[in-house]
């Protein structure tokens, strides 16, 4: 029988097909029926359109179907993806950047921690908590592929709600961190060797080497702050050409690590760096404020134009992603292991950390599914960094829980950004305007 790929959220259309072509170069997926759903029925009919024109262009002999029905997405599944996001651009993204701009608090993404990030959670893990209740129902075996930020509360409030589902939160922010490092320091990609752990959006590379000819491994954390303190590095950077890497280097100077996300996302996670009265270090570390809802509209743009294009059957079939999706599926269906990264429930996979927050480790996949590795060896400053976020994570996934309003002040008032800039008074207002603002988008035990 062909493997079933549900898609939850299909009209992410281009980076759908992203998985699919990803999906269709492997000869054991190359056959599976592939189940688009998505609420929006304009955005679906594109993706159908695209999915079954890649699967054309590439000669599989996959299926397509396309519905708005949910559970008839989910029925006998083998594998779920989840790449939604509630309340889209607008009005959801455009809330959670004006009303803390109003009261002077500032962001550069908002979709992991800060206000931004809480207010996303509280906006997607009721669905993500719908989807868990079908699987059960529908395909209880099948393992859910999560991509939907804010990654940590999500992984954690699926475990402490459907502790039985077969989960990982994906995020490519490991492997684009390490091109990015092989583009610094003018290595190929292929002879970086690393070891990663930590949380998602603040993992940290805790061996980091050169794979040198004689099988040895030479350290490359010394090129890297010697290139920093020289002003080398970081080089321009096409992946973040608005946010050099500052942020990032600035941290290993003084942390001893590199962070395995964006100077961008990670300027907003830490109290250091975004500061009212102090713009000069927002000049000097490149930090691009208020910038992503513009980056929102310009990439929808080219996208709708790409989308077009591919309708009209300008596909000549897909480069393979950095996505981990289609390798999970096919270690499990063939057998033949794969290692990623991935988010997981901590059950004593690093000891430091509290048991059952969402952990970033690497895994082992094949037939016996996703196999997470212990990371006994975090430094403890950056365990304490980590203990920060985690914080915000656990307040918000117990508001979820326990649907206290007053729990979701708490991770406001404990997030490291909001607190250096705004006083209680002040969070509390801002969190009930933000509430308010997103009105029918959040719980309703929060209206």
């Amino acid at each position: 029988m062909a493997v079933r790929i549900a898609f939850i959220g299909a009209g992410s259309t281009v980076f759908m097909r992203s998985i699919v072509g990803d999906v269709l170069r492997r000869p054991a997926l190359a056959d599976a029926h592939i189940a688009l759903m998505d609420i929006d029925r304009e955005r679906l009919a594109a993706s159908e359109v695209v999915a079954k024109g890649l699967v054309q262009a590439m000669g599989a002999g996959a299926s397509v179907s396309a519905t708005t029905d949910r559970r008839a997405a989910l029925e006998g599944a083998d594998f779920v993806v989840v790449a939604f996001q509630i309340g889209g651009y607008e009005p959801a993204t455009v809330v959670d950047f004006e009303v803390p701009k109003a009261f002077g608090l500032r962001q550069t993404i908002a979709d992991t921690l800060g206000v931004g990030g809480i207010m996303r959670g509280l906006r997607s893990v009721p669905h993500l908590w719908d989807v868990c209740a079908d699987m059960t129902e529908l395909c209880p075996d099948a393992v859910l592929l999560q991509y939907v930020n804010p990654m940590a509360i999500n992984t954690w409030a699926i475990t402490a709600r459907y502790p039985d589902i077969r989960q990982v939160g994906l995020c490519h922010s490991v492997p684009y961190t390490v091109a990015e490092i092989a583009h610094d320091l003018d290595l190929p990609v292929d002879r970086i060797r690393y070891r990663v752990g930590g949380i998602n959006h603040m993992a940290f590379f805790l061996e980091l080497a050169e794979a040198m000819p004689d099988g040895s491994r030479r350290d490359l954390y010394p090129d890297l702050r010697a290139g920093y303190e020289a002003g080398r590095l970081p080089k321009e950077n096409h992946h973040h050409p608005r946010c050099p890497n500052k942020v990032r280097y600035e941290v290993m100077m003084h942390l001893g690590a590199f962070v395995t996300e964006s100077s961008e996302h990670f300027a907003e996670y830490v109290p250091w760096f975004i500061k009212g009265d102090r713009p000069d270090l927002i000049e000097q570390f490149g930090i691009p404020l208020d910038e992503y809802p513009q980056r929102c509209i310009d990439q929808k743009s080219v996208w709708a134009e790409r989308i077009e294009r591919l309708k009209a059957g300008d596909d000549e079939g897909s480069d393979e992603s950095v996505e981990y999706a289609a390798d999970i599926m096919n270690a499990i269906v063939t057998g033949e292991a794969t290692a990623i990264y991935g988010s997981v429930p901590n059950s004593g996979l690093i000891p430091q950390l509290p048991q059952g927050c969402a952990v970033e480790v690497p895994c082992l996949v094949d037939s016996q599914g996703i196999q997470p590795t212990q990371v006994r060896d975090l430094p403890p400053q950056l365990t304490a960094l980590m203990r920060t976020n985690i914080n915000v994570q656990e307040l918000t996934v117990a508001a979820l829980m326990e649907e206290s309003r007053e729990h979701v002040y708490h991770a406001a008032m404990l997030d490291p950004h909001a607190a250096a800039e705004l006083d209680l008074r002040q969070i509390r207002d801002l969190i009930d305007q933000m509430i308010t603002a997103h009105g029918d988008l959040m719980p309703a035990w929060l209206r």
